[in-house]
């Protein structure tokens, strides 16, 4: 899935990303950016990420220019 980070607070590690397709709201799950590029998140950045068992998005990573849809790609 891919979409856009809402919210993060890096001292507890919360957050929402919200999906492009469905515009949905998905809370981080703890372990969101364990074994990914990234250390932190910030607001507006774009993510591809997967959902858990408990409908939380973890796996976070970047995605490439056809896995965001972009045009010509």
């Amino acid at each position: 899935m891919q979409g856009v980070i809402k919210a993060y607070d890096p001292s507890t590690g919360n957050g929402l990303v919200m999906c492009d397709t469905d515009l949905a709201d998905y809370d981080l799950a703890a372990n969101a950016l364990e074994g990914s590029v990234f250390r932190m998140v910030r607001p507006g950045q774009r993510v591809v990420f997967d959902l858990d068992d408990a409908g939380s998005a973890t796996a976070l990573r970047l995605g490439s220019e056809v896995d965001m849809g972009t045009p010509g790609y």
